[in-house]
């Protein structure tokens, strides 16, 4: 009898630890007893049978500059990474996301074990800045599980194979989330505006959005003195977000991540740090602002290598500033209560951000099948 699949998992970030999960339940699904894991990640993928040999909370790192202050950790990881691949011998691995980590452990597992099948969940954002890596990543891997259908052209052109997934984003299940219990449970009147803050699942984007955020917030509290204020508490860094919100200058309300999906439904605008969260606020219906900073110095350095138009998923896939993006100098309080305060004050302004929202997930693949599926199938056909 032969011997189990073993496939090595590496994910860096929150997000990243989620896709591997889901990837982890999916080729369990499909082979059962006839696959095993290892690899890096989180609790996610702990939770699938993925122990990782450390914490990857120290690789959550934002910026050029940030990067570089880490470069000692990030180079100790991926040699630490690299070992378990020598080590375990794994029939493929899968390198999701994180660009900055996971581009170095291809190319040092490509150095040691040439012949060891690499494959890259979820491209970097050639399309936003720096395409020059759509060719680097097509030296380094052997396949690309991609994420949208615009994402494909960038890699293909380079000859690196490349299957579309699709998005978990957009299929996440919010049919079980009950916007009237969840202003009920807070005392909300059902009539009253909501506006709910989403600061950011990295260190960096609370330092420098949650103190930003919280002064708008008390702006449009003063407009709207009926106006209730909720802040979307990631698990990452919730300790962080807590003392950031009790710094703000008016109340808000805690939601914790079981919660945030009704949260969201509930809310009567949206005001989020741009990233995958602004799909998951377009499929709940909620019209928002979307807002960006990064330490000073790392922006000057990237900005000449910014290429694209929009920081936004779904700006980007229907080509037009659907949902307002307020980046760097632009992401002042002043702007985001201005814009905020546009949204709250017009009923048929909201309902017409919100249906140009849904166009543009329809745009980006939302009606396809289970991503972690595809994924699991793309896997097996490139070890095959």
């Amino acid at each position: 009898m032969s011997r189990p699949l073993k496939i090595m998992l590496v994910a860096a970030e929150a997000s990243g630890d989620a896709l591997g999960a889901g990837l982890a339940r999916a080729l369990n699904a499909q082979l059962g007893a006839g696959v095993t894991f290892v690899g890096v990640g989180g609790a996610a993928m702990a939770a699938e049978g993925v122990a990782s040999p450390f914490d990857i909370a120290e690789l959550s790192i934002l910026g050029w500059l940030e990067g570089l202050m880490a470069y000692r950790t990030v180079r100790r990881r991926v040699a630490d990474t690299v070992a378990m691949a020598v080590a375990e011998r794994p029939d493929a691995v899968v390198l999701i996301d994180s660009w900055g980590f996971t581009i170095r452990v291809a190319e040092a597992i490509r150095a040691v074990r040439p012949d060891l099948p690499l494959i890259k969940y979820v491209g970097p954002q050639v399309w936003a800045s720096r395409p020059g890596r759509a060719k680097s990543l097509a030296r380094a891997v052997d396949h690309l599980l991609a994420l949208y259908a615009f994402d494909a052209p960038w890699f293909e052109r380079e000859g690196l194979p490349t299957t579309v997934v699709g998005s978990q984003a957009l299929h996440v299940d919010m049919s079980g989330a009950d916007p009237v219990a969840f202003r009920a449970a807070r005392g909300m009147a059902p009539g009253a505006p909501l506006l709910l803050v989403l600061p950011g699942s990295r260190p960096a984007e609370i330092r420098f959005m949650a103190p930003i955020y919280g002064q708008a917030a008390a702006q449009l509290k003063a407009r709207w003195p009926d106006l209730e204020l909720a802040v979307v508490v990631a698990g990452t860094v919730a300790d962080q977000v807590r003392a950031a919100i009790d710094a703000w200058p008016v109340p808000a309300h805690r939601v914790e991540e079981p919660d945030k999906h009704a949260a969201m439904k509930a809310a009567t605008v949206a005001l989020a740090t741009s990233g995958t969260v602004s799909t998951e606020l377009a499929l709940a219906g909620a019209p928002m602002v979307i807002g960006y900073r990064f330490q000073p110095l790392s922006y000057a350095i990237m900005k000449p290598f910014f290429t694209g138009k929009y920081a936004t998923l779904f700006n980007h896939a229907a080509d037009e500033e659907i949902a307002r993006e307020l980046i760097q100098k632009d992401a002042t309080p002043d702007a985001f209560a201005r814009e905020v305060g546009r949204l709250l004050a017009n009923p048929d302004l909201r309902a017409d951000q919100a249906a140009r929202q849904t166009a543009a997930l329809d745009l980006m693949g939302r009606e396809g099948r289970d991503p972690s599926e595809i994924a699991a199938e793309a896997v097996l056909r490139v070890i095959g």
